[in-house]
């Protein structure tokens, strides 16, 4: 248990007495409160909160900060109202308490709902205050640490949450030693065994490299020291997660990944940066496409270094981080480092400006979303994209996900770029919209007296802040207006079948859109120009239902796939359909999605035909699709290669894997692998079950499926 003296003694290294006495009052307020409770390790209640101001204490936050981590849970776990906190502290303390706090459990009747609401309100409450996220952090950490106490199933739970929100957002805001650490206690809870083996082989690899580690230090601190550069140098530890993540990303080998030797030198000025790669690409050869330069255009959370890869005296690869101790001190920490509020110094480091913007532009993204499940999705899929950087006409770099067009560029620069733009010209010459940018491009957007938000744009806009923006603007656009652009696009996708709206029989023409779950053309044209149909769909739907007139049947014809369709049809991630499943395809924003009939996730909604579509597959469609399945064997050494070998054997491709050991004799494996329909898949199957040792393999279709346990 941590121990308030010792932490008194820390904080009065950099904080005045008043300030310490301040927390001591407050380490006073939380034991009078949390008195009686306990934690399940049967510590006194009030030992978390002190561990978490002492996790604060590390990163030398100011006594608001480390007064809040006293108090952090005396509003949700002990009923104190945060007015009674403002007047025994202050309004800064109170805030950030109730930043931190959760939601009160009985206003909600989800479990999902309240936790979306919890992130919600602590977004906004960041957004007001910064260093909440710290001290939230700060308390995550704490908890992750001491989680072995509680049960398998909250262990779990609580664990996948770190990984999927806090873990990120750590990364995110810069405050890297915290992030690996959340990622390798999630991982050691999530999987004990995997971890248990990495673990082992890191120390083993490590203790053998130390020889070959020590030469190469050597070379470069005496190249350094002719150059008259002052430096030192240090190895830089993979993380166990970051190196498992990297196995299974880019299906690697752990030797492959733990070949590459990392080092940092840290300098005293960033002009040394640039004379100290001189120094090492003078000793050895740099590796073409490994240098970044990040204090040039610093990551979106602050970060700046040097990078490079070069190649040892031994042929080895090597990894150098080039930086000096403000740039360290600052990837570590992040926006704690340096911290504003120790000395009243109102001047913001650049990780807590760029923080500041990212939690803004969060909080404006949540304007343009029904509720708060949704809101929190997008944030989960949009913490920290790989990133491009590109340029203004006037020289200011913009930070952008992967993939992004001119059409996520304009909606980052302001929305009404965005709603008001015509074109664009990329390095000078024009372009279209729906061109992915690349780092190092200047875009200029070219804007129109009027909008020109077209539903077309949701096939290409990546960014969360550009599709949501465009649906905002499309779902408060008159009807009327609606209906002229639904019109517009309606018309050019049917020309495709030289069909004409104004040429067809009325009668003949209503019956097909009743088929469609619309009353009247102007429903179905609204639904378009509003994005809520795909024009190319509706286009294609409208062209079959009109060649079934000779047929009796009153029911709709069902649209057929050819797996051509771009991103008009994307097919379920819930479900994973394959050519020969009954499948139906159901409508969304951004196009229509195939699910297999069976699917939970669209049986409210099956027989609504505003909501769903009859599909079928091409006969002649030839094209593989991802499909999971999970395999069942008795373990033994060489298992892996074995069903990997089976399953290439297949004409199959592996697109990924995850094991779990459910007890010292049985393995399970979890495949995606890539089929061209149902036989294919059975074929697999087969192969697979033949093997000696193999106890089952079965197709997932849903989350059920995936967590059902295996009787044998």
């Amino acid at each position: 248990m941590e121990s308030i003296d010792a932490l008194s003694k820390k904080l009065s290294e950099y904080l005045t007495g008043s300030q310490v006495e301040q927390v001591n009052s407050a380490y006073e307020f939380a034991n009078n409160a949390h008195s009686g409770q306990f934690r399940k390790s049967g510590d006194p209640y009030v030992s978390h909160p002190v561990a978490v101001a002492n996790i604060l204490s590390n990163l030398r936050l100011d006594e608001d900060s480390i007064s809040a981590a006293m108090l952090h849970d005396v509003i949700e776990d002990c009923g104190v109202p945060k007015q009674v906190i403002e007047k025994e502290f202050n309004s800064s303390v109170a805030n950030l308490v109730d930043g931190v706090s959760k939601l009160d459990k009985l206003e909600l009747s989800s479990a999902s709902v309240l936790q979306a609401d919890n992130y919600q309100k602590m977004i906004l409450a960041m957004a007001k205050d910064i260093r909440v996220i710290v001290v939230k952090l700060a308390d995550r950490l704490h908890n992750m640490r001491t989680l072995g106490h509680l049960s398998r199933d909250k262990q779990i739970r609580i664990s996948k949450e770190t990984l999927e929100i806090y873990a990120p957002i750590a990364h995110r805001i810069g405050m890297n030693n915290i992030y690996r650490e959340l990622e390798d206690l999630s991982f050691r809870i999530l999987y004990p065994g995997r971890y248990r083996r990495l673990r082992v082989a890191v120390k083993k690899n490590r203790g053998s490299q130390k020889r070959l580690l020590r030469k190469i230090q050597r070379v470069l601190e005496k190249q350094l020291v002719e150059d008259n550069i002052a430096a030192y140098i240090e190895g830089r530890d993979k993380h166990i997660y970051s190196i498992y993540r990297k196995m299974k990303q880019n299906r690697r080998s752990f030797g492959d990944i733990m070949d590459i030797y990392a080092f940092k030198l840290i300098v005293d000025k960033s002009e040394d940066c640039y004379r100290a790669l001189g120094a090492v690409h003078s000793v050895f050869k740099p590796i073409e496409g490994r240098f970044k330069d990040y204090i040039a255009i610093p990551k979106s959370n602050g970060y700046q270094s040097i990078h490079t890869g070069v190649i040892g005296t031994d042929g080895q690869p090597i990894e150098i981080q080039i930086k000096t101790e403000e740039m360290d001190d600052m990837a570590e920490n992040g926006i704690a480092s340096h911290w504003l509020y120790k000395s009243g110094n109102s001047k913001e480091t650049a990780p807590q400006r760029k923080a500041r913007k990212w939690v803004a532009g969060l909080v404006e993204m949540r304007n343009n979303y029904e509720n708060s499940e949704d809101y929190i999705d997008s944030i989960k899929t949009n913490i920290f994209p790989d990133e491009i950087y590109v340029f203004t006409p006037q020289g200011k770099i913009l930070e952008l996900p992967e993939g992004s067009t001119p059409i996520d560029f304009a909606y980052s620069v302001h929305t009404d770029i965005g709603n008001y733009c015509k074109g664009c010209r990329i390095n000078r010459k024009l372009a279209p919209l729906s061109v992915p940018l690349e780092s190092g491009q200047t875009v200029e957007i070219l804007t129109d007296r009027l909008p020109q938000t077209s539903p077309a744009w949701l096939d290409f806009a990546i960014t969360s802040r550009a599709r949501n923006s465009i649906r905002h603007y499309l779902s408060n656009t008159k009807a009327s207006e609606a209906i002229k652009v639904g019109k517009k696009l309606l018309e050019q996708a049917l020309s495709e079948y030289n069909i004409k709206l104004n040429r067809r029989n009325n009668d003949h023409l209503s019956g097909v859109i009743q088929k469609l779950g619309v009353d009247s053309l102007n429903e179905l044209l609204e639904d378009i120009g509003l994005g809520k149909r795909a024009g190319n769909i509706v286009a294609t739907q409208i062209s079959n239902l009109m060649n079934e007139t000779d047929k009796a049947t009153s029911l709709p014809v069902a649209l057929e796939i050819s797996g051509t369709e771009g991103l008009a049809i994307k097919y379920g991630q819930c479900c994973n359909p394959i050519p020969g499943d009954s499948v139906i395809g159901h409508f969304t924003s951004g196009g229509m999605v195939v699910h297999q009939e069976r699917c939970k996730n669209i049986l409210s909604v099956r027989e609504d035909p505003r909501e769903c579509f009859p599909v079928k597959w091409d006969e002649e469609l030839d094209k593989a699709f991802p499909t999971e399945i999970k395999v069942i064997a008795e373990d033994y050494p060489g298992l892996l290669a074995d069903i990997a070998f089976s399953i290439s054997s297949s004409d199959t491709n592996i697109e990924s894997l995850e094991h779990n050991d459910l007890d010292s004799e049985k393995v399970a494996f979890h495949l995606f692998i890539q089929v061209y329909n149902r036989d294919h898949l059975a074929k697999v199957v087969r192969k697979l079950r033949s093997m000696k040792r193999v106890i089952s393999v079965n197709r997932i279709h849903d989350q059920e499926d995936r967590h059902a346990k295996t009787i044998h």
